[in-house]
């Protein structure tokens, strides 16, 4: 027992795309009491994002595709903007990164930084996010983006001015946490 938490029961509910689970826990309150709860915990493995960001231009490269929980939960054409992002898939952040970035954007990066890493949604879902920023400039466009045939990514890549973007979050037109995160990051660090 960790924590005052032991795990006394899981069940696997769908092993499909990603990993559902039905947990059952006891835990100690302060005052010593025992307490047994039965949770979900979604497990879609750990990811990477990026903002892209071009200091002398002002502009910030973000991406749009359609998202089927936003638009089951009401997003009217299920788009969302987004900065570019993926699965980690075995690797380390900073080469998942970099692989996405290419993949999604066109624009091949050598010099990322890591800023932090977060939980997105931690009361159902297992995920840590870790968050990049990198400069780029039109020279490291190496194609066109897109995303990946094979994994049936239809992705339309966005160049937008920084103060476009931050306009984006307060009309409703960015709706993405991590994407806010970034965006908000790059203004507050003034890298764009």
């Amino acid at each position: 027992m960790i924590n005052n938490i032991k795990i006394l029961e899981t069940k696997i509910l769908s092993d499909n795309w990603y990993v559902l689970k039905k947990i059952t826990y006891e835990y100690f309150k302060k005052d010593g009491t025992r307490h047994t709860q039965i949770r979900e915990s979604y497990d879609r493995g750990n990811g990477a994002t990026i903002l892209l960001y071009n200091k002398l231009q002002k502009t910030v490269i973000l991406t749009r595709q359609f998202r089927l929980p936003t638009f089951i939960n009401g997003n009217e054409n299920g788009m969302l903007i987004e900065a570019c992002a993926g699965m980690l898939d075995n690797d380390n952040p900073e080469d998942c990164i970099k692989r996405e970035t290419e993949e999604e954007t066109g624009y091949q990066v050598a010099d990322v930084r890591k800023i932090f890493e977060a939980y997105m949604s931690p009361g159902a879902i297992t995920e840590i996010i870790h968050f990049f920023v990198a400069e780029y400039s039109k020279e490291m466009k190496v194609n066109e983006g897109g995303g990946l045939e094979h994994e049936e990514e239809n992705i339309e890549v966005l160049e937008m001015k920084m103060e476009k973007a931050m306009q984006m979050i307060a009309t409703g037109e960015i709706k993405d946490g991590k994407t806010m995160l970034l965006l908000h990051y790059a203004k507050l660090h003034d890298l764009v």
